[in-house]
């Protein structure tokens, strides 16, 4: 390729080894009008990273306006999409959504606060090495370019994403291995700290977690060093900025009016708590309006900003000096626990979960494996997803009034993270043959209703009768920072979260931890911390799942009378077509008649559904007379006489399948003629009784008469 670029500056390339291939970073390339853009090349992916930040500061924001997306391109993979009516690109996947949550998390702590430039990170899929998941490059080449823009952003960071392989942690670890393993860990950090985990697992234990920490850590580092060597050939100019921070003289003038306000005079727990933080802060609105009279309402905004500053000031201060949390709590303390199960009477099954202020409703549907998700996307090839996970949480939930809309980014994170928390207790298609949706209805929020969404579902499952290897609980872990020392909190509320370093969410079984969730406020944190706080998280996720096997201590045995059964049955594969008939007549047949939903695997598992028994029994029958091979000794009952011959007639035992009833086997008595005992269209029991070289059926009526008298009189 070009060292030099259209405009005659020099393509700018650095390359390192990482976790066994190389790694390139590129700038000058393309992206001419992007603050800064770099490709990424890693094997055969290829990224490009581009970033925009505005010059000024924009206006009527109260956060960091910053957005970054992950965009996946199905020709990164040689793919079109399989829609017959879509092939473009439209709006992204939800695992395009959770991976570019998955970049934002690390980055944007990492900016200053009062920082309220404009910025956008977006990642784009050029090239997809199937050999491994394209996410962390995606991370490194975001991580890049928002170094090259000059902004103050306190990076580079860089992810990696392990599975475990023979027991041990492996960087980039092969689709195969992260799906057939029982860990599949992404960590992201800084060369100093770990800034954000997330992972699926199949019940591994703390001490695996931990070692998978510290290996990742160490992983990235070439990848980090590789950003700043980039840093100093490109020559970064630094943006000029300003912060927005509060007032110093208004937050002087609110701490003062408070002290002695906050402190004990508000531990109470929710929500009388949350009434007493709305009577104080009412009455330094009266106070400060009193005070400075119509100037006030052009200030109110920094007052009410600056009384949020010092009540997490006085959280944080309650917590690492007294080691009292705001609603009383000791650091391990959980809040109260109430569940219950079958509320609503025609769900298939049915949760309610409350911790706390924090509540969810979960309702459990069953289907027919046909209902599956079918997922097209560029990693995805028409792959299917049978269990399913979704989490709302309207603006009632958190006293507010919201447009009513689509999911947004969090919900589709928090669906995510509890359908991959109970994943691994998922029975499998043949021991249980249905496709399940589960749906947390958030009523309540006050901390943490990805967790609660993970246990409601949970006893909702266990109340639908689905039969899951392990019941799972999941707790959020909070932590605040006073120097040297760490005071890490069970089951965090709110004002912890808001006022706190760590949100650290850990879900798992008795065995084990099935999913993890940790995101940072700070600039990162040591493996030993977290590892501390997985301990914790143990006790916490027990007394949590002790709870809710009172409520329901093992999966229900019947299933709701309103639930579709399902039965299955193994067939030979080569017997499928014969099921489906030309242009799908016989099984448009079997379900019109039996009034069944049938499904076919490749592998030869067919799924039988229907709330009546007695019709999955007839469809079986029906299957099994199309599929099964001939047996000596069987007896067939009322079969129909195709032909009839002065030799003897031909009986049809099963479709495609007819054998010959000599006239000497017809009867005990000396038939003349074949004529005079049965007509074409009559039907008789027959037995087969033998099958000759050539594969012909031989049958007996009189064998079959014989032998049915004989068992009568047993």
């Amino acid at each position: 390729m070009s060292t030099i670029n259209p405009f005659g500056k020099e393509i700018i390339k650095v390359e390192t080894d990482f976790c066994g291939r190389k790694l390139s970073l590129e700038v000058g390339r393309v992206g001419f009008r992007s603050t800064a853009s770099v490709i990424a090349r890693y094997g055969e992916t290829v990224v490009l990273g581009t970033a925009m930040v505005n010059n000024q500061p924009a206006s009527g924001f109260d956060y960091f306006p910053l957005s970054i997306d992950y965009e996946e391109r199905f020709y990164a993979a040689g793919k079109i999409s399989g829609s017959r009516f879509v092939k473009r690109e439209g709006r992204p996947s939800d695992d395009a959504i959770l991976i570019g949550r998955l970049i934002d998390r690390p980055i944007r702590p990492l900016w200053p606060k009062g920082y309220k430039y404009e910025a956008q990170g977006v990642a784009t899929v050029l090239s997809m090495d199937p050999e491994f998941r394209p996410d962390m490059i995606a991370m490194i080449a975001m991580s890049a370019a928002f170094m090259l823009t000059g902004a103050p952003f306190d990076g580079p960071i860089a992810g990696v994403r392990v599975g475990l392989v023979d027991g041990k942690p492996k960087a980039f670890a092969t689709p195969d291995e992260l799906n057939n393993g029982d860990l599949d860990l992404v960590v992201a950090g800084t060369k100093e700290a770990i800034m954000m985990v997330e992972a699926g697992a199949n019940e591994v234990t703390e001490d695996q977690v931990a070692e998978s920490l510290e290996f990742a850590h160490k992983a990235i580092q070439p990848a980090i060093a590789l950003q700043q060597e980039l840093i100093k050939k490109v020559g970064v100019t630094p943006q000029e900025y300003e912060l927005l921070m509060p007032d110093e003289d208004v937050q002087k003038r609110v701490d003062t009016w408070v002290a002695g306000k906050l402190g004990t005079g508000l531990r109470s727990p929710y929500p009388e708590r949350n009434d007493l933080v709305k009577k104080v802060r009412e009455d330094m609105y009266a106070h400060f309006e009193n005070e400075l009279g119509e100037n006030f309402k052009e200030l109110k905004t920094e007052y009410d900003d600056a009384f949020t500053m010092a009540l997490h000031k006085d959280v944080r201060e309650g917590i690492v000096r007294e080691q009292v949390r705001p609603d009383g709590r000791a650091l391990t303390e959980i809040r109260p626990l109430s569940s219950e199960v079958g509320i609503l009477p025609r769900a298939h099954g049915s949760s309610l979960f409350t911790r706390g202020m924090t509540q969810g409703m979960n309702i459990v549907t069953l289907a027919p494996l046909s209902y599956a998700q079918m997922l097209d996307t560029m990693e995805h090839n028409s792959s299917e997803k049978r269990f399913m996970h979704h989490y709302n949480a309207p603006g009632y939930t958190v006293g507010e009034i919201k447009r009513l809309g689509s999911p947004g980014r969090r919900e589709i994170g928090h669906s995510a993270l509890a359908e991959r928390a109970l994943l691994p207790v998922i029975p499998d298609e043949v021991t249980f043959p249905y496709a399940i949706r589960s749906v947390t209805e958030i009523m309540s929020q006050n901390g943490s209703t990805s967790m609660a969404a993970t246990c409601s579902s949970c006893l909702a499952l266990m109340d639908a009768g689905v039969p899951l290897k392990s019941p799972v609980s999941g707790i959020a872990m909070g932590l605040m920072l006073d120097g040297d020392n760490a005071y890490i909190m069970s089951d965090i509320a709110d004002a912890e979260d808001f006022a706190g370093d760590m949100d650290f969410k850990v879900t798992g079984t008795t065995k084990g931890i099935t999913a993890l969730q940790m995101d940072m406020k700070v600039h990162g944190l040591g493996a030993d911390i977290l590892k501390q706080a997985l301990m914790q998280s143990k006790d916490g996720r027990a007394q949590i799942l002790k709870h809710m096997l009172t409520i329901l201590p093992e999966p229900r045995k019947e299933m709701s009378p309103y639930a579709p059964r399902v039965e299955s049955i193994k067939i030979n594969p080569d017997k499928i077509r014969e099921i489906i008939g030309k242009g799908g007549e016989t099984i448009q047949k079997i379900t019109a008649e039996t009034g069944t939903e049938i499904d076919i695997k490749d592998d030869g598992i067919v799924m039988i559904a229907s709330p009546d028994k007695a019709k999955i029994d007839a469809a079986i029958q029906w299957i099994k007379t199309i599929t099964e091979d001939p047996e000596i000794g069987q007896i067939y009952t009322d079969r129909p006489v195709v032909s009839v011959m002065d030799f003897g007639v031909f009986v049809q035992i099963m479709p495609g399948k007819d054998g010959l009833v000599h006239v000497s086997e017809m009867s005990e008595e000396r038939v003349e003629r074949p004529s005079d005992v049965v007509k074409e269209g009559d039907r008789v029991t027959v037995k087969l009784i033998a099958i000759d070289d050539r594969g012909r059926l031989q049958l007996s009526m009189k064998a079959a008469a014989r032998e049915l008298k004989d068992s009568t009189k047993e």
